[in-house]
């Protein structure tokens, strides 16, 4: 595709539409690896071209271990996508991960297991073995942590996302193990993503939603975690989001 698109994002649970997006076209392109997650919305963003893709279809029909990441991120790369910002809602496991926090994490420890992880895959397929001791983008994380200060957004730097398998949330032996492994935050859907996008030689970089305590991990070491609660804090941490968006793009634009 002729047209450069600027910024993909690539949304997580609660978070389904791009809020701000116009002049939206929606593209359904089938990848070598079959079908992305639902339509590709392309559209204007504050006058900067920009790709959205709800990580689980816009009807949250697909769990985390049958998303298709591969068609994903290459869908996303034939329409123009160079740079892919990941937004996952995520559990918190130590202190400074609460519910409501955005954090823009830097460390990842991968617990899934089954999922298609590589292009390598198929017999023939070229065999990479990529540097990932960086699992996100270390200039594309800057840019986002410098957009968010631009635009007076809280967001916590650093910390090491652990990817679960799901879709069932953890036991609070699992989490314990997490927190002693190094984890800070517990999600179900960051891997293989940013393996693959490393593979494909995007620029990758997650903004993790922190919608709840993991189990165990909060003030109420009983607490149940509900749905509702869930989106609520979803939504309270997504506010941040458009300002730092407009102000990243504005960012690349004066680059």
């Amino acid at each position: 595709m002729d047209r450069l698109i600027e910024l993909a994002v690539i949304g997580g649970t609660g978070l389904y539409q791009l809020a701000g997006l116009e002049d939206v076209e929606p593209h359904q392109p089938v990848t070598r690896f079959g079908a992305p997650s639902g339509p590709i919305r392309v559209g204007m963003l504050e006058g900067h071209r920009v790709a959205f893709l709800a990580r689980h279809g816009e009807e949250h029909s697909l769990p985390p271990h049958q998303i298709n990441y591969r068609a994903n991120l290459v869908a996303l790369q034939a329409l123009g996508a160079r740079r892919v910002l990941a937004l996952n809602t995520v559990g918190g496991i130590t202190a400074r991960f609460g519910p409501r926090v955005l954090a823009c994490p830097d460390q990842l420890i991968d617990y899934t297991w089954g999922r298609i992880s590589t292009l390598c895959e198929e017999p023939g397929s070229e065999v990479m073995h990529v540097d990932f001791g960086d699992p996100y983008t270390p200039g594309l994380r800057r840019e986002v942590l410098a957009a968010a200060t631009r635009a007076g957004v809280a967001l916590e730097d650093g910390g090491c996302y652990g990817a679960t398998q799901g879709p069932r949330l953890e036991t609070r032996a699992e989490i314990a193990r997490m927190r002693r492994d190094g984890c800070d935050l517990v999600g179900m859907t960051g891997m293989p993503e940013a393996a693959l996008a490393r593979e494909l030689e995007l620029d990758y970089a997650c903004l993790a939603v922190v919608a709840n305590w993991a189990a165990g991990a909060g003030p109420d070491v009983a607490e149940v975690i509900t749905l509702q609660d869930v989106l609520d804090n979803v939504a309270a941490a997504s506010a941040g989001l458009p300002p730092l968006l407009r102000a990243l793009l504005s960012a690349g634009a004066e680059a």
